[in-house]
């Protein structure tokens, strides 16, 4: 009869790929260093290959660490999420989540509802990653993550939660010195601020209610991989951006910008949350993922697209 993985040191392994230490593993899971140490050999033995390279100053997987890291890390998950679900009825959800999110949208709409979160679940702690850079979900570790963008398939657990429109803007005086654009055409003429992380930065891509597609190459003063950061250059009248609705909607309400082009848009992103594979979760993951949900979708700018499809 085969013997059964030895769940256990997985678990522990992928605790100490997550945090890069035996010790800071140790002091997470509430073992001994020498028990976390152990469980590693144990899991090398049976292997007959290394896990990680060791050094006095540096903890690195091996290529069998590698291959074997996403497999342990949905153990641990699953094994917590098994272990939460048959708690559900007798405990508060407790332990940490580890969020990753944008950082413009984090920023301003996900880090104002966490003290609500905090004070609801007071045993819950919250590990806010922000990041415009697409995040390794599992192999960083992450119950759970934000994205804004058109997702493509991938084993990842995906549910959407709202449109986002996005729309060419610029300051009113800006538009009043150099002219309102009406086709994509017209924005050669014009100074473009550009944001790093678009699918093709170089390219913007414009559709019209017809499904004509025109594609421009911007050039502008600035170019940034935080879309907040055009923010200023924006108000003070530098050029054109396309942004989404989530930053600019106090300045298009205030009429610190306006939208220019509107019979053009841009591909349609959404904002999506995303978990790792698997249809366990813990109870304090699923209380934030219930949180977010609500109140995302009660902001103006959600309501805004909502009632527009």
């Amino acid at each position: 009869m085969a013997r059964l993985p030895d769940f256990e040191a997985w678990a522990i392994f992928a605790k100490v790929a997550e945090t890069g230490s035996f010790v800071r593993a140790a002091t997470e899971l509430g073992l001994s260093k020498g028990t976390v140490s152990k469980a590693v050999s144990r899991l090398e033995a049976r292997l007959g290959a290394p896990l990680f390279h060791r050094t006095s100053r540096r903890l690195a997987l091996t290529e069998a660490g590698r291959l074997g890291r996403e497999g342990a890390a949905r153990i641990l998950t699953e094994g917590e999420a098994a272990e939460a679900l048959a708690l559900t009825t007798a405990a508060e959800p407790r332990g940490r989540v580890r969020l990753a999110c944008p950082m413009s949208f984090g920023v301003a709409h996900v880090a104002p509802l966490l003290p609500a979160f905090l004070a609801r679940h007071p045993q819950v702690q919250v590990d806010l990653h922000l990041s415009d850079a697409l995040v390794d979900l599992v192999g960083g570790g992450f119950d759970l993550g934000l994205r804004i963008a058109a997702l493509a398939d991938s084993s990842l657990k995906v549910r959407r939660l709202c449109g986002i429109r996005r729309s060419l803007v610029a300051a009113p005086a800006y538009l009043d010195r150099h002219g309102r654009p009406e086709h994509p055409r017209d924005l050669a003429r014009h100074a473009c601020l550009g944001y790093a992380y678009l699918p093709s930065p170089d390219r913007w891509r414009f559709f019209d209610a017809d499904g004509g597609e025109a594609i421009v190459v911007p050039e502008g003063p600035l170019r940034a991989n935080n879309a907040d950061a055009l923010a200023p250059a924006l108000r003070a009248g530098l050029g054109l951006a396309v942004q989404p609705d989530f930053l600019v909607w106090d300045d298009l309400a205030a009429g610190r910008l306006e939208r220019v082009m509107t019979a053009w848009s841009p591909p349609p992103i959404a904002l999506n949350m995303v978990m790792p594979p698997g249809t366990l979760r813990p109870a304090r993951v699923t209380a934030l993922i219930a949180f977010l949900e609500r109140e995302l979708l009660a902001t103006p700018w959600s309501r805004d697209v909502a009632s527009k499809t």
